[in-house]
Formats: C-alpha cells, sequence, structure tokens
C-alpha cells in the first residue's frame, strides 16, 4: 500500500496543473484559417486522414494546423513575419509516437556504461574495467543494455568476469531487456546475497551447479535486492537525465512519448513542464501497485496538460524471452526444467486481477506487460471476466508486447477491443535466435503483426528504449522487412507477417493517438489539430522497404515549434 507521506508530493504536482491556468487541457480550437505564423510548402505531405491522404503543404498558426492542401492555398494565409520553408519534395508525415519507452531511466542510460555491441567476453570486460577507471570508489556501474545473445560463443556473463577489474565499485549492469542483470562480488555482498538467499517470488538467482554460489546473475524480482541499495540520482541528474532524452527523441522524430514509469518520475517532468523545457508531449503511466495514488485522489486516465498527462498503470504478468523469464505452456527448448517465471506483480496470487478490477471501477486505463504465450492467455483471460461483468466501456486497455500467442488467443484481442503495444526492433532482434529458445512451431506466432491486425487489434508501436533505438524509421522498416540482424532472412522472418509501410505508419501515428484518447488531437495532419509533424529526406512510402532504414530526419516540429532541424538542409 502507498503511504499518506508518498502520496502527498505527487498531490502537491498534480494540485499544480489545477491551479495554473495554463495546465487546462486544450481541445481542438478555430484557429480561424485567416493568418500563419509557419507554412510549409512543396512537400510531399501523407496526412494519416484517409478523407484527404496526400497534400503538397501545410499552414500552421500558433500551435494548431489551419490549412492542409495546395501550395496557393497555403500561401495565401501568409502575413508579414510569416515563415515559409520549402520542402523541395521531402516527405512530412504526423509527428511520431513512441508507445512504450523507459524515458526517464534511458536518459539515465545515456551517461552509463555502453554494452549493447558488445559481441565478445574480452570487449565486455574491457569496457567495464574502463567505466571503472573513469569512476570513484564506491560508484556504481549501472545500466549497459548487454546482450548475451551476440556473444560468440552465446553465454551468460559471470561475475568473476569482472570482480578482479571492479574491486572499489559495485556494478548492476542489465540485460538490453532490463529483465537479468549480472552483479559482482561487491555488489553481492552489499545486498547481502549468498548461495543461502531464498530468491523473492518471481525471481530467480542463478548459482554455480559445483559450488552452489551465486553466479551474478539476477533474474526479474531478484535484481530487486541489488536495485534497493542503489543511490538514487540526484534530482538535477534526472533533469539532465531528461533533457539528454527529449533530444534524442527530436532528432528521431518522436514528438509523443507513453513512458512506463513511476510516480517519483513524474515529479521530474513536472519541473521540466513548469521551465517550459518538454520537447515532446508525455503520457505516463506508474506502476500497477501504485494504484493507490490514483485512487485515493479519484483521479481518471488522461488527466493534465497538453504536454504531461497521467496514462493509467503499467503492470507484468511475466519476464522476457532472453532472459528465459517469459512465461509459456510448455517449457523451453533450451531448458527443459523451464517454463519462465510469473513477475513479481502476479504475487499473492489474485493481486493483479484484484488490481484489475480496481483500474475498472476507477476509470483507468491499464498497459500490461505479457510475452509468453501463457503469460498472454492468462491476463486475456482476466481481461475477458472483467469485461463480461462490467459490461461495455471505452477502456482502450492495452497488452504491452503481446509477443508470443497461441493461434486460438489472436482472435481474442479484436473481440475484447484491445490495443496490442509491440516493438517491432525487437522482433529483428529476437529472430536471430528465438527459435532455439522455443522452436520453429512457438516461434511461427511470434509478433504476430500481421494476424493481430486481421483480427481487429488496434496495433500500435513503440521501442521499449533503451532496450530498443527510440527511431520510428527502423521500428517501420523492422515491420515491414522483418529482416533479422543477422541477415539469415532477406525475405523476412516469418514472412507472412509482415506488414506495409503503411500500416506501420498508423501504428506509429493515429493509431497510436488513439491508444491515449488523442486521436482528435493528434496523429495526423489536418486543420485544427495540434502542429506535431516530422520532414524526412525520402519517401518512405515510394522507396523500397529495405531502404527505409538509410531514411534520416530533417525536421522535427511539436507544437508549432521546430524542436529539430539539420542546420545544412532546413534553417531552425
Amino acid at each position: 500500500m502507498i503511504g499518506l507521506k508518498n502520496v502527498i508530493p505527487i498531490f502537491i504536482s498534480l494540485m499544480a496543473v489545477i491551479l495554473f491556468p495554463g495546465f487546462l487541457l486544450a481541445g481542438p480550437q478555430n484557429q480561424g484559417g485567416k493568418m500563419a505564423d509557419i507554412i510549409l510548402i512543396n512537400g510531399r505531405v501523407w496526412t494519416v486522414n484517409p478523407s484527404q491522404p496526400e497534400a503538397e503543404a501545410v499552414a500552421i498558426s500558433q500551435n494548431r494546423i489551419v490549412l492542409v492542401g495546395s501550395n496557393s492555398a497555403a500561401k495565401e494565409l501568409a502575413r508579414p513575419g510569416s515563415r515559409i520553408i520549402d520542402l523541395k519534395g521531402r516527405f512530412v508525415l504526423p509527428g511520431f509516437i513512441d508507445s512504450h519507452t523507459h524515458f526517464l531511466n534511458g536518459g539515465l542510460a545515456l551517461r552509463s556504461v555502453q554494452l549493447r555491441d558488445c559481441h565478445s567476453k574480452e570487449e565486455f570486460v574491457k569496457r567495464i574495467a574502463d567505466k571503472a577507471k573513469e569512476l570513484p570508489s564506491g560508484a556504481w556501474i549501472l545500466n549497459g543494455d548487454w546482450d548475451h545473445q551476440q556473444f560468440h560463443p552465446a553465454e551468460l556473463p559471470r561475475k568473476e568476469w569482472i570482480d578482479a577489474i571492479t574491486t572499489e565499485n559495485p556494478v548492476c549492469v542489465n540485460r538490453l531487456d532490463g529483465h537479468m542483470v549480472l552483479v559482482n562480488s561487491v555488489a553481492l555482498k552489499l545486498a547481502g546475497i549468498t548461495k543461502d538467499t531464498v530468491p523473492p517470488s518471481g525471481g530467480e538467482i542463478m548459482k554455480d551447479p559445483l559450488t552452489g554460489e551465486p553466479t551474478g546473475i539476477l533474474k526479474d524480482a531478484a535484481a530487486d535486492l541489488v536495485f534497493s541499495i542503489i543511490p538514487e540520482p540526484r534530482f538535477s541528474e534526472k533533469l539532465e537525465a531528461v533533457r539528454k532524452a527529449l533530444e534524442e527523441a527530436a532528432k528521431n522524430g518522436v514528438t509523443s512519448i507513453h513512458d512506463m514509469s513511476d510516480a517519483f518520475s513524474f515529479e521530474v517532468y513536472q519541473e521540466l513542464l513548469r521551465r517550459g523545457e518538454l520537447t515532446a508531449r508525455l503520457y505516463v503511466y506508474f506502476q500497477i501497485p501504485e494504484i493507490d495514488i490514483f485512487l485515493k485522489m479519484r483521479i481518471k486516465s488522461g488527466f493534465g496538460h497538453p504536454f504531461l498527462r497521467l496514462a493509467g498503470l503499467k503492470g507484468f504478468v511475466d519476464g522476457s524471452l532472453g532472459s528465459g523469464t517469459a512465461y509459456f505452456f510448455e517449457p523451453y527448448s533450451d531448458n527443459k526444467n523451464s517454463c519462465g517465471l510469473l513477475a513479481a506483480h502476479m504475487f499473492p496470487e489474485g493481486i493483479m486481477e484484484k488490481r484489475l478490477r480496481q483500474a475498472e471501477a476507477g476509470g483507468l486505463q491499464v498497459a500490461i506487460h505479457a510475452i509468453g504465450d501463457r503469460a498472454n492467455a492468462l491476463l486475456l483471460d482476466m481481461f475477458e471476466k472483467i469485461f463480461k461483468e462490467s459490461g461495455s466501456r471505452d477502456r482502450r486497455w492495452r497488452i504491452e508486447h503481446a509477443q508470443h500467442l497461441r493461434e486460438s488467443d489472436v482472435s481474442r484481442f479484436g473481440q475484447l477491443k484491445l490495443i496490442a503495444s509491440v516493438q517491432p526492433y525487437h522482433l529483428i532482434d529476437d529472430g536471430c535466435w528465438a527459435e532455439t529458445k522455443i522452436g520453429p512451431r512457438r516461434a511461427r506466432m511470434a509478433y504476430a503483426f500481421n494476424s493481430l491486425l486481421r483480427a481487429g487489434a488496434t496495433l500500435i508501436f513503440g521501442s521499449d528504449w533503451t532496450v530498443a533505438p527510440m527511431n520510428p524509421l527502423s521500428g517501420i522498416y523492422a515491420a515491414s522487412t522483418r529482416r533479422t540482424l543477422d541477415g539469415r532472412h532477406p525475405d523476412g522472418w516469418i514472412p507472412e507477417e509482415k506488414i506495409s509501410v503503411e500500416e506501420a505508419i498508423k501504428s506509429y501515428t493515429l493509431r497510436a493517438a488513439y491508444a491515449e484518447f488523442s486521436e482528435k488531437e493528434k496523429g495526423s495532419l489536418e486543420p485544427g489539430k495540434l502542429a506535431d509533424l516530422v520532414v524526412l529526406d525520402q519517401d518512405i512510402l515510394k522507396i523500397k522497404p529495405e531502404e527505409i532504414i538509410k531514411t534520416r530526419v530533417l525536421l522535427t516540429m511539436v507544437d508549432g515549434r521546430i524542436v529539430y532541424a539539420e542546420p545544412d538542409l532546413i534553417k531552425p
């Protein structure tokens, strides 16, 4: 339960949203269509608006689009001082919406040791050694985003790899999926973890089969034993981390973020909003154990400011495939003794369903992580039971990842009007090795984007940053080609699940806006909607999907302001 002393800071932050007039959520305003502050001409504009799919110009007044149409019509709205930008045939889309990030943590990770592209034990060890030399004694080495599947041979790291080079620094570096960490002996000692430590529910402490000693690998809830003793970053460090994350979003054309966060990240976003420094719109989910914050204050999903809104609740049913903690009906192909793990949010038994019922009664949106086929089936069963008892409502509930499904469960997404919040870049990464863990039969329904669309699910895309790059163009490439990173599937891994580039764009724009109840405000380029857009250097609808990965963002606009532009191409 959340104590009153923990709720008070959140209450103060949220009351600021009420007390300041500028914090009222603005609906579409009639801009009159008389004059424009910024006019984009000579573009190839794809609007994601079925009633007017294409145009060549966009006119903007303050923070709203006032015209989407011809060059001549747009120029008629010019006034002295209007800024006219000649796009010279470049491609314009609504601003991308990244529907799944860990935004503050992503910003913090940008300053940490970088292990994502390590392809060997030697390289992994060297980078940690180099980071230890940079840091003072006692400072933690964190983050990392390593992937042991890239090592040759693929093997899990052990504390013995790094103990000799980190005698003065505790280490807790995570696998890129966030469901497994490597810690050194210093960190194990600080956390009081020994061979006799019993792992918490939803976690695993890996131990050497000969000695029984911890190897340094902690899975899911077991990592909390170390997370709980890591010093909290200073508030100033958090502010700077979010600034870096906002820069990363802007250069990738991301204008809105769905952040899988927690209650105490909110104060950082609130402060940046107060300072006028937010350059992307944040739709923030709290962890489902924090549900009392919403219930005590009777907050509904969507409350807040146009740049900072409370989304609802994020929960976990299981772990991840790469960590061997995704929850399946059958054992792993490479570990016949394990079907995975249920996450800590599932304990004690029945607590997840109880909290979902509370969310339903409170009018809250939920976004629940489920990766393995059994995890998805369990969650679908809970949703179906609650919906049947409560009756029809515009819930827009989400399953995050929906990664491995039974064919019999795919249709339930449409029947229950669910949002499948998926991360296409993961498929071209996991596709390099997934079949070694679950075999080709189960892999057939991995990342079943086309099947989900045909079943009537609302398919939205995100990155899970920093698990994958916060780059929607790489996600569009992944969804439309399904070419794995190892080059072994030039025609696509499970090619029947490819989707068109048009559908992929919709999943990063209008469908993602729908997922946050904002489809009347953004997600397409239409008069009256917010002036959030992106300009690309080539038309991704006309080039081969394989070439999309080479496309560059030239300009990003949020709320009528240019927040990123390549100086040699389009002057900001």
